[in-house]
């Protein structure tokens, strides 16, 4: 008998655990704790904040698709077996306008801005090794670090001048622990020699790969002491807010 208590006792504590777990999901600005709906949600509304033209253009893409679908059943028939296909072909149309218009304006949000690198590096597959502000100074000069199949990549965004030499210092402590990885530096920005927010992870993805993951997985050891050794200090933020970090996984289906 005693145990029958027992087992409805802890029945009752899960059953409360999962709808304290619910409700805090529910109230949660975590992007992580959000569903998939939510997160396109958040998404639309973060985009249509920054992007007038947006919701014309996702509402375009679906007439289109869905005037695509009504056409070819009507000519190829029968009308009711191209409805599916037309609503699908709707549906990806717009999610595909709405992840163009979201990076867009995430793009010329946060351009300009300390640490708006992080904006593309999150961008990257998740194969590649994301550090941001491994590096900074009080004027606001920032080196983020990535490692992937090109090898260490580092970026220095801020004052070119101050930013180049950040980056030297950088580039031989890295150089120092590599062995045999190559280090590549970038400079964030719109001069000659600098790369722009918007081309950042494509020009990241289109380095020549040099590297292969095992060799990855050695190096991120050799990473975390050479990090450690380094001194104590408070760490900017990016402009990577909740809704942005939000906006990112719902265009990645994550």
């Amino acid at each position: 008998m005693a145990r029958s208590e027992r087992a409805k006792q802890l029945e009752a504590e899960q059953k409360a655990a999962a709808r304290a777990e619910k409700l805090r999901r529910k109230s949660s600005n975590n992007p992580d704790d959000w569903g998939r709906i939510r997160q396109i949600v958040e998404t639309f509304k973060m985009t249509r904040q920054n992007d007038r033209p947006m919701l014309w253009l996702v509402l375009g893409a679906i007439v289109l698709s869905l005037g695509l679908g009504v056409t070819v059943g009507l000519l190829v028939g029968p009308l009711w077996a191209w409805l599916p296909l037309g609503t699908m072909t709707a549906l990806l149309g717009a999610m595909t306008v709405l992840a163009w218009r979201a990076r867009i304006a995430a793009y010329k949000r946060f351009e300009g801005q300390p640490g708006s690198a992080e904006v593309a590096m999150n961008l990257l597959p998740k194969k590649w090794l994301k550090s941001p502000a491994i590096a900074l100074t009080r004027y606001q000069d920032v080196v983020h670090r990535v490692v992937g199949p090109p090898g260490v990549v580092l970026i220095g965004e801020g004052q070119a001048g101050r930013v180049r030499q950040l980056l030297a210092t950088e580039a031989k402590k890295h150089e120092a622990i590599r062995q045999g990885i190559p280090v590549t530096v970038v400079v964030l920005g719109q001069e000659a020699n600098q790369v722009p927010l918007k081309r950042l992870t494509k020009h990241l993805r289109r380095l020549p790969k040099a590297v292969r993951p095992a060799q990855i997985s050695e190096l991120q050891s050799r990473l975390k002491a050479l990090d450690a050794a380094r001194p104590k200090m408070p760490l900017p933020r990016g402009p990577l807010q909740t809704n942005v970090k939000g906006a990112r996984q719902a265009l990645r289906g994550r």
